[in-house]
């Protein structure tokens, strides 16, 4: 007699489709509630506009593009032959301190790029310490004496991000090599070609979906990236939202920006996908053997060497110690009760977050499991997609909804019991929670997902046999088992929210002050030592999941150890 998961006694049909279809309308709620700000926002867009869009074309849209686009390309080059050129020097070649950058050069996806923008602002700005020792030292008079690159300008701003978000395409592209076959190169190299050319003509070719993605989301961090570009004075998408809205209270003319900033994102997914559409990338053979690496000596180990250090003291070595050195000379002059009430804030927030995300994570991840539907599977991807959406997007989108509430709320308890209450949904932490749980629903429900697809259904159907309902099951069964996996996306979604700038400076309480909206207003009244705590504080949370993907992507080569 067979024990297989699929040969328990099961409900008879009609009662198990109740129960499925149970799962699946509660799947779409999901869905629908985390797809409401894209919706509002979609909606608000589409309305007839009043002259506004003719307004914002004839003004500052064209800005809004043209700067968009320029960084979009400055930065997906920079990162693409940063990301591509560190990851294979690592994976491909052997020269002194290899192991060491293995991991190292993930370090600076700890730091937020607006962090970044105001150490070098600091350091590199006319009445910084750089300028200011070589006007000393060579006597120069004025700006006017000598030519210095201009820090607070497009190119800065592509400089800063490419400095923090090129790791998305070094984690990419490293295990793609990683998953090179040996086979493969031994053939190119019995064709006379070296390693050079091996690279070129296969192990490239092999990662180019891998580069092409780790492209992608860097590019849709640029979209949504708002601290940098402000601090830079870069007009992009995500400033002119901020201004319409806030500087003009202008609903309408944001909601129209963050439409058009939805269309850029949409493209990139649109690009990547057809990048890959009707291709195939596969590894010929099973057996994985450990690569072999191209031993680098003399120059070339050095030129390697440098290589790899650059970006990695460019972009966290130095801003940590410039952060480091700011948070212990302003120490005495330390805030103490801000810095607390900063934190306790941004932790709360996070916190809170974190345990919805990973419940909602899990009910749909059950609910795939339990059956798989088109209608549960394409909730689910639903409720991952505002990971895409910049943060702006999402802030329009949840605001307007949760105004029209409390105003349609207000006047009927007006109309029907005389008396009137203040907003309870918009600029409240109940706004601010949920477009945090819309932008970072991804990151748990993968994680959750991942963990419970390798729990066996054999373990499903000897619950059942006992007595347990699928609720039961989840609870008592599947949760114990991937306790490590909601761990992590619990962190994983904590730190996305403490890094969080545009939303949150959008839909906070009035106020009401987190680590990044307090690091920003420093910077904004040019106080930029002041923010060493608090920024130190955001890179040090950071720095753990950061330390979880380096211990991992060494392991991600099948055979590995």
């Amino acid at each position: 007699m067979s024990v297989a998961g699929d040969t328990f006694p099961t409900r008879p049909p009609r009662r198990r489709g109740e129960r499925l279809s149970g799962w699946s309308l509660g799947a779409g709620a999901l869905a629908a509630l985390v797809c409401l700000p894209v919706l509002a926002v979609l909606a608000i867009a589409a309305a007839p506009t009043g002259g506004i869009w003719q307004q914002l074309w004839s003004t500052v849209l064209p800005g809004y593009i043209g700067n968009t686009l320029a960084l979009m390309l400055l930065v997906g080059v920079g990162v693409a032959l940063t990301g591509t050129t560190t990851a294979w020097l690592t994976t491909m070649c052997q020269f002194p301190g290899r192991r060491l950058f293995e991991w190292a050069l993930l370090l600076p996806l700890a730091f937020p790029a607006y962090v970044v923008a105001i150490v070098y602002v600091e350091l590199l700005d006319y009445a910084g310490p750089l300028q200011g020792g070589l006007r000393a030292l060579f006597g120069w008079q004025g700006p006017g004496a000598y030519w210095f690159p201009e820090i607070r300008s497009l190119g800065g701003a592509a400089a800063m991000l490419i400095l923090v978000l090129y790791p998305y395409v070094y984690l990419l592209a490293r295990t793609a090599f990683l998953d090179t076959s040996v086979s493969a190169l031994e053939v190119a190299r019995t064709l006379g070609q070296g390693p050079w050319q091996a690279f070129r003509t296969v192990t490239l070719p092999l990662a180019r979906p891998a580069i092409v993605i780790g492209v992608a989301l860097a590019l849709m961090e640029v979209l949504a990236d708002f601290g940098t570009v402000q601090i830079f004075a870069v007009e992009t998408f995500t400033t002119g939202i901020y201004d319409v809205w806030l500087g003009f209270n202008n609903v309408r003319a944001a909601a129209q920006l963050a439409g058009l900033l939805l269309l850029f994102v949409l493209a990139l997914i649109w690009i990547e996908w057809s990048s890959r559409r009707g291709r195939r990338f596969h590894n010929a053979g099973r057996h994985y053997r450990a690569l072999p690496r191209q031993p680098l000596r003399g120059g070339r180990a050095a030129a390697a060497v440098a290589a790899c250090l650059a970006p990695l003291a460019l972009g966290f070595l130095l801003p940590a110690a410039v952060l480091l050195a700011w948070a212990v000379r302003t120490f005495g002059d330390l805030r103490l009760g801000d810095y607390l009430s900063d934190l306790a804030n941004t932790l709360g927030l996070g916190l809170a977050t974190a345990a919805l995300a990973v419940a909602v994570a899990m009910y749909l991840s059950y609910a795939m499991r339990l059956s798989h539907g088109r209608v549960l599977v394409a909730a689910a991807r639903l409720a991952a997609s505002g990971y895409a959406l910049p943060g702006p997007v999402i802030a329009v989108g949840v605001l307007l909804p949760f105004a029209w509430f409390d105003n349609m709320l207000i006047e009927w308890l007006r109309a029907h019991f005389g008396f009137t209450i203040g907003m309870l949904l918009s600029g409240t932490v109940v706004a601010l929670t949920f477009a945090y749980l819309v932008r970072f629903m991804a990151l748990a429900l993968g994680s959750v997902e991942a963990s419970l697809m390798r729990v066996t259904p054999n373990m499903d159907g000897a619950a059942r046999t006992l007595g347990h309902g699928r609720w039961s099951i989840l609870f008592r069964v599947h949760l114990p088992l991937i306790r490590g996996g909601a761990l992590t996306a619990a962190l994983l979604v904590l730190v996305e929210v403490m890094k969080e700038l545009p939303a949150t400076l959008i839909l906070r309480p009035f106020n009401f002050s987190t680590l990044a909206t307090r690091v920003f207003e420093f910077a904004a009244d040019e106080q930029f030592e002041e923010t060493g705590l608090w920024a130190l504080s955001i890179v040090a949370a950071g720095v753990v999941p950061v330390a979880l993907l380096s211990l991992s992507i060494g392991r991600s080569r099948p055979g590995a150890g």
